[in-house]
């Protein structure tokens, strides 16, 4: 059986309150996207479908990339949210072929779980975000275990994914978060297949591990 996943693009309507409540608000975004899919599909329904989305922004629009397993209803986002198209990726799939060279892009939570000897609060110890080059060679090694060997890799940060803490006088909760661009070539399409159907890292509730590709020679 071909795999296929859906993708919507939302083209974020800027004066909708709903709009400017998620973006400030990254759980309140997960739980806007999550109507988009079908009722009653268990406990799990964001893991069990796959749903993974991006924010792109520029300084004139926002754009969400929304892919999951099962169509999407963007009836079911608020009145007046965006504009919104659709696809199919299982052209992309067919093209997935050892030695291509694509353009790709993700944004990430690069992070690394780190436990001091004298800290007891933490049993599994603290997850540490990564900057820098650190960040750079965590987003190669991922790379290559997702079946990409990266030419080229242009980090950009994003502004991080807040929560709003359900407990009053909580702290607020801040994912760290880091797009990359550029050029790879694939190795395995198979565990490539993988990646681009599951997502890469942590976040993934929070706008993270959505992995994009295209032909090397599109603008």
């Amino acid at each position: 059986m071909n795999p296929d996943a859906h993708l919507a693009r939302i083209q974020l309507n800027p004066h909708s309150r709903d709009v400017q409540r998620d973006l400030r608000d990254a759980a309140q975004m997960h739980k806007t996207l999550m109507r988009m899919l079908p009722d009653n599909l268990g406990p799990t329904p964001r893991h069990d479908t796959g749903l993974l989305y991006r924010l792109d922004e520029t300084e004139q629009t926002s754009t969400l990339l929304v892919q999951a397993a099962v169509p999407l209803n963007t009836q079911h986002l608020p009145d007046n949210y965006g504009h919104s198209d659709h696809k199919s990726l299982a052209p992309l799939f067919r093209a997935l072929r050892p030695g291509r060279t694509v353009r790709y892009r993700i944004t990430l939570n690069p992070a690394k779980r780190e436990r001091l000897p004298h800290d007891q609060k933490t049993k599994n110890g603290r997850i540490v975000p990564l900057t820098g080059p650190e960040a750079d060679q965590w987003w190669t090694r991922r790379a290559a275990q997702a079946g990409l060997t990266l030419h080229t890799l242009l980090p950009t940060p994003q502004r991080p994914a807040q929560r709003t803490p359900t407990v009053k006088g909580a702290p607020t909760m801040r994912h760290h978060l880091m797009r990359y661009d550029g050029t790879a070539t694939i190795t395995d399409p198979t565990a490539l297949t993988t990646a681009l159907l599951t997502g890469i890292g942590r976040g993934k509730s929070y706008g993270a591990g959505l992995l994009s590709l295209a032909p090397a020679n599109t603008p």
